[in-house]
C-alpha cells in the first residue's frame, strides 16, 4: 500500500433493518432511529442512522480491505447527510500515509443526498512494511478488542486501547 492509493468502494444498502439493529447494538434508543412517525414528528422524513452504527461500518470497510490481521488505531469520522431507509451508502477510501505497517487513510461515504461520513482511519496491519500485503481479504470480523471514547455530537473518535500515550 503506497501514499494515494485508493481502496475499492463498498456498496452498503441503507434498509430500514439495519438503522433499527445499529441503533440497538450500540444502546441508542433515541426515537428518531427506530419510530418513523416521531421521526417526522422531529422534521425528519424518516429514521436516520446513528454515528455509532456508521462508525462500525467504517471500521468494517477498513478491515475488510486490510485483512483479517489489521487492528484499527484510530477512528475519527464526522457526519454530514443523514443515511435514510431506501437509500445506498458507498464507502470510498485513500491512503493519506503510511509508516512501517501502519496506513491512515482517508474515508468518504457518499448517499444520494450528499456526503453522509468523512474521516480518517488509523489502521496496522502486522508484519506488513510499508502496509504491503494488506490484501484486502474478505471476512474481517473488525478489530476485537479495541475500546473507543466517543466524540462529540455529529463527529467520534475511537483509539484502540493502548494506542494513547
Amino acid at each position: 500500500m503506497r501514499v494515494g492509493d485508493t481502496l475499492p468502494p463498498l456498496e452498503i444498502e441503507i434498509t430500514r433493518t439495519l438503522i433499527v439493529a445499529g441503533a440497538i447494538a450500540s444502546r441508542d434508543y433515541q426515537d428518531v432511529h427506530h419510530d418513523a412517525e416521531l421521526a417526522r414528528q422531529k422534521g425528519s422524513p424518516d429514521i436516520f442512522m446513528n454515528i455509532l452504527t456508521t462508525n462500525g461500518l467504517v471500521g468494517r470497510y477498513i478491515t475488510d480491505r486490510f485483512g483479517p490481521r489489521s487492528v484499527l488505531r484510530r477512528v475519527a469520522i464526522r457526519l454530514g447527510a443523514p443515511n435514510y431507509p431506501g437509500d445506498t451508502m458507498v464507502l470510498t477510501g485513500t491512503v493519506e500515509a503510511v509508516e512501517g505497517d501502519t496506513a491512515t487513510v482517508k474515508v468518504v461515504g457518499a448517499n444520494g443526498i450528499g456526503r453522509h461520513v468523512t474521516g480518517t482511519v488509523t489502521v496496522t496491519v502486522p508484519g506488513a512494511d510499508g502496509a504491503d500485503g494488506a490484501d484486502g481479504a474478505d471476512g474481517a470480523e473488525g478489530a476485537e478488542g479495541a475500546e473507543g471514547i466517543a466524540g462529540s455530537e455529529g463527529a467520534a473518535v475511537h483509539e484502540a486501547a493502548g494506542s494513547r500515550p
